[in-house]
């Protein structure tokens, strides 16, 4: 391995340690389920899954799950209850 990657690592490592650097600015991830996948977007700020849950009431399994995966990270919306 050469002296360039072995600097982009450590970089990486820091990077990855000091959370508050991220920012996310849009996001779109797939769950993939028992039954269908579904997509979920966090864009301008604002969850969105494709889930029949979602629409019904505006926050479902998949976007709690992406919210405790991601949390921590800037741009992530906070549900308000």
């Amino acid at each position: 391995m050469d002296y360039g990657m072995i600097g982009k690592i450590e970089k990486a490592r820091r990077y990855a340690e000091q959370r508050d650097r991220i920012r996310i600015d849009a996001l779109s991830v797939t769950f993939v389920g028992e039954n269908n996948d579904h997509t979920v977007q966090i864009r301008d700020n604002v969850w969105q899954c494709d889930c029949d849950f979602f629409q019904t009431r505006g926050r479902c399994s998949h976007t709690m799950a992406l919210e405790k995966i991601l949390e921590g990270l800037q741009g992530i919306p906070e549900y308000v209850d």
